[in-house]
């Protein structure tokens, strides 16, 4: 029987720093794990020359060594043109994905979530799935390291998130995620975000086409080097989070967004309400 396939964006912007150790973990671990076949799709989005070169290097380092042990995973690089942000990156990674995979889906170049949890993560993708996101909750038998700062900042953009578009998620920005190809194509075509908002968009727009949504807790370490700036993103997510609202709100199944939104009370299928 054919094995299955997925193709994961890893958007990288001047990460010739903690691209290339990443890059090197993911595929040292990929051979010995059963499960798809995984297409990385490395997507330069209009980095530095320097930082470029490295990710040219490291994307081919894997792609050689993968080669060498003879594993159906795969490492292609892809360049934007000029930098456009994060999710539009993953756009763009999407578009030139394996259109055969039957999962896509992202991961972010810095290492926060480490490779061994990526893979856990993919596992565990099973039939009546169609989002698995990784999430940020301290429970019996994970780790998560990050600043009180982060911490605090995470918790009000999740809680301004959950108001307004009821999604049942305690960790919608957790930088790993995996969709049923079939389903996310169907509004790929509905996407606008560019930066740090595709993450909540995505899980709008599928949770109004009935996706069936999950969340995974992982251990997560923050490296460092966040491109989050105080004060001035925090509010450009609000105005995002409205914005993005108004367009679902206007999306065939939108009822089931806006009538959670409008519920306090309404639990999606998150697996808890931990605290990290």
């Amino acid at each position: 029987m054919p094995r299955s396939r997925a193709s994961v964006v890893i958007p990288a912007y001047n990460e010739r720093a903690r691209l290339p150790p990443f890059l090197e973990e993911l595929v040292r671990l990929g051979p010995d794990r059963t499960g798809p076949a995984v297409e990385f799709l490395v997507v330069d989005d209009g980095s530095a020359t320097d930082h470029l070169a490295a990710h040219r290097a490291s994307v081919g380092e894997a792609s050689a060594r993968l080669a060498r042990s003879g594993s159906d995973h795969r490492v292609r690089l892809l360049e934007a043109s000029a930098n456009r942000g994060k999710g539009g990156a993953i756009r763009l990674g999407f578009a030139q994905a394996d259109p055969e995979a039957s999962l896509l889906g992202f991961l972010d170049a810095d290492g926060a979530v480490p490779a061994r949890e990526f893979w856990r993560l993919l596992s565990l993708f099973e039939e009546g799935v169609d989002v698995l996101s990784g999430s940020r909750i301290l429970m019996a038998g994970r780790a998560i390291h990050r600043s009180t700062f982060r911490h605090v900042q995470g918790r009000v953009f999740a809680t301004l998130a959950e108001f307004l578009l009821g999604l049942g998620f305690y960790d919608t920005q957790c930088g790993v995620k995996l969709f049923r190809a079939s389903l996310l194509r169907s509004c790929l075509g509905l996407l606008r975000e560019e930066g740090w908002l595709l993450d909540v968009e995505i899980l709008a727009f599928l949770k109004a086409r009935g996706a069936h949504l999950r969340e995974e807790p992982i251990d997560w370490s923050d490296p460092g080097g966040s491109k989050v700036r105080f004060g001035i993103d925090p509010l450009r997510m609000l105005v995002g989070l409205r914005r993005i609202r108004a367009r679902v709100s206007k999306a065939p199944g939108a009822s089931t967004v806006c009538a959670a939104a409008a519920s306090p009370g309404t639990s999606g299928p998150a697996t808890g309400r931990g605290s990290s």
